[in-house]
């Protein structure tokens, strides 16, 4: 699929998804392995902002970028 104004809301959709799916695939590996006497913490956050009113923060891992490996191969073969 070619990245244009058109489609960029549904390349927007799937890079989230996919970084959403990354994200969990990573937290669920990481409590696998403490079951098994691993600890591999490699979570960045939270980062984010407070305005007193609305906080927003984000945590992230390793998967959330890797999540994205599939998203570019997902969106090149449309």
């Amino acid at each position: 699929m070619k990245v244009t104004a058109k489609t960029l809301p549904s390349v927007g959709r799937i890079a989230l998804l996919c970084m959403v799916v990354g994200t969990l695939f990573w937290e669920l590996l990481s409590r696998v392995l403490l079951t098994a006497g691993i600890d591999l913490a490699l979570s960045v956050g939270p980062v984010g902002f407070d305005v007193y009113v609305l906080a927003v923060s984000i945590r992230a891992n390793p998967g959330t970028l890797l999540g994205l490996i599939p998203a570019l191969v997902v969106v090149r073969n449309l």
